[in-house]
């Protein structure tokens, strides 16, 4: 994949944008449209803003913002790409016709690859000319410091363009995850999802407080969860015999946790106990203000993640 030194992103939203920076900050040329008025100004000012955190990261060779241009036609911005990143509205019938342009506009052995957060291939991939080449790439928000990108195929996908998505993505730095099956939401959105719920549940039972269960979470298996899945956490939860023994000793234990869980409904009371935690859990703070705190932790922590081992 050491070819491909262009890449083209459809919708230059947040998510678009983010995808933008990494590629960049790759040394890659960044053919950026979409079709909303004024998008290029607000697709410059993000990669602006966060430059600094890629420099801090690390550039490749011949990586600069210089490398971006922003096109008034979908078809300009795709003319000589060699990789295409989509991050459209997640409406199937909006993505379908998106896949078609886009389909209609790059050479054949362009994979063409959508950052769906839950809507399978399948499902907006039908309309284009030759599907074979439509893949899924969803990464975990923020795109340009998130390494994790799900990479899967619809029911026309060919399997040769899912290990040209998967190379791609490794070659730039990315952790690729090649999901076996479609299923709604994926695999991250869907674990992260479990959780969730729990913590819904939670709180609308009156267990513990919006800001207590978030706690719970960041600093007890969030900590591990950084360099370890839940699967290894548990395997060294079960001493010398590992995940067997975890299994037989205290798989009945799990199941009794399992058949306790709840699962909440998100009526307007609990909306509200969920907002008004949150606000105190903030402390007034802005959005702005937590997405600069959240990326400078994640900056830390892929710092850490990232040093040799002594």
């Amino acid at each position: 994949m050491a070819s491909i030194q262009s890449v083209g992103i459809v919708g230059a939203g947040t998510i678009g944008s983010s995808w933008a920076v990494y590629f960049l900050a790759q040394g890659l040329d960044v053919r950026c449209w979409d079709p909303m008025d004024g998008y290029a100004e607000n697709v410059t000012g993000f990669v602006r803003r966060a430059w600094p955190l890629m420099e801090e990261l690390g550039l490749a060779d011949g990586a600069s913002i210089e490398r971006l241009r922003c096109f008034d036609r979908i078809a300009d911005a795709l003319d000589g790409v060699g990789f295409v990143q989509e991050s459209g509205p997640e409406d199937p019938e909006i993505k379908a016709r998106l896949m078609a342009e886009i389909d209609r506009d790059t050479a054949p052995d362009v994979v063409i690859s959508s950052s769906s957060t839950a809507l399978p291939v399948s499902e907006f991939q039908h309309l284009a000319a030759n599907p074979g080449r439509i893949v899924l790439g969803h990464p975990f928000n923020p795109p340009h410091l998130m390494p994790v990108v799900e990479v899967g195929g619809g029911k026309q996908t060919d399997t040769a363009s899912v290990d040209a998505a998967m190379a791609f993505y490794e070659a730039v730095g990315k952790t690729p995850i090649r999901l076996r099956a479609e299923i709604p939401g994926h695999l991250v959105n869907r674990l992260q999802a479990a959780l969730y719920r729990e913590a819904v549940h939670l709180v609308a039972e009156g267990y513990a407080s919006v800001e207590d269960i978030d706690k719970a979470v960041s600093g007890g298996p969030g900590l591990r969860w950084a360099f370890m899945g839940p699967h290894m956490t548990y395997h060294l939860g079960g001493g010398d015999g590992g995940i067997a023994r975890y299994l037989e000793i205290l798989g009945p234990s799990q199941e009794r946790r399992w058949a306790a869980l709840g699962d909440p409904k998100l009526t307007d009371a609990v909306k509200q106990k969920i907002i008004d935690g949150v606000d105190a859990e903030t402390h007034g703070r802005s959005i702005g203000d937590l997405a600069a705190e959240r990326d400078a932790t994640l900056m830390k922590l892929l710092k850490v993640l990232r040093k040799p081992a002594d």
